[in-house]
């Protein structure tokens, strides 16, 4: 009865052997095949002179990223400060009642 039902429940389960793939190189890519970009991909990917103006800065854009973690630091500490102080004030009214 235990093998039946041994061999019941790992029936279920696909086996290791039959799922795993072709054995290949662990360098090589699962895609297989490889095709350089043609015309219309390179000139997708070519500079456009009438959006370089748009072009965000690496450095002003690192220094707003870091200002607004900043930002949100503080805000995610005055939500705790309120949390905090809100639980102190309702836990010093229920001993004030508690005591009257």
């Amino acid at each position: 009865m235990a093998s039946l039902l041994k061999r019941n429940s790992f029936s279920i389960f696909p086996s290791h052997r039959h799922s795993q793939p072709a054995k290949c190189l662990p360098l090589q890519s699962t895609r297989q095949i490889h095709a350089a970009p043609g015309a219309r991909e390179k000139a997708l990917l070519a500079k456009d002179p009438a959006l370089e103006r748009f072009k965000s800065y690496r450095k002003s854009a690192s220094s707003i990223r870091r200002i607004g973690d900043y930002l949100t630091i503080v805000v995610v500490a005055g939500c705790c400060y309120e949390i905090y102080v809100r639980a102190v004030t309702r836990e010093e009214a229920r001993k004030a009642l508690k005591s009257n």
